[in-house]
């Protein structure tokens, strides 16, 4: 499968190869948002919305800013993730408050960010345990 432009039916691909997709509630846009994640990228956009809902089995979607938000409905947003051009770049808005801290820093003071390569095989565990800690802080009003 070839990466989507501008000139396909399907969505555009911004700088690095984000997707643009509307903006929306729900699982929808956000599997619309993964179905356009170029290459390599769509499965780990599959993987980690697959390990997210597993883990967080209640938790709300949303497409905005062309990223995928989950968080809980009427509590805010604990993490996001959108592509760059050699990476998939997940977001934990409450990443300071998480053991142990996320590796890659941000201008925002709690941010912190997890950047997934095409040849890494992230520690499932600890991602599950981010992902949970993350789901349990006080969400981002987004």
């Amino acid at each position: 499968m070839t990466d989507r432009t501008k000139d396909d039916t399907g969505p555009k691909l911004l700088s690095g190869g984000n997707p643009q997709v509307p903006k929306g509630e729900g699982n929808g846009p956000v599997q619309d948002y993964i179905a356009a994640m170029p290459g390599w990228k769509r499965d780990v956009g599959q993987r980690l919305d697959k390990l997210i809902v597993r883990t967080v089995p209640h938790v709300h979607k949303a497409v905005k800013w062309n990223q995928p938000f989950y968080g809980l409905k009427g509590e805010g947003w604990f993490l996001s993730f959108r592509c760059y051009t050699n990476y998939v770049q997940l977001q934990f808005f409450r990443g300071t408050s998480l053991d142990p801290i996320p590796p890659k820093a941000s201008k925002h003071d709690e941010v912190r960010y997890l950047d997934l390569y095409e040849d890494d095989e992230p520690d499932g565990d600890r991602l599950r345990s981010w992902i949970e800690q993350a789901s349990n802080l006080p969400g981002e009003k987004i």
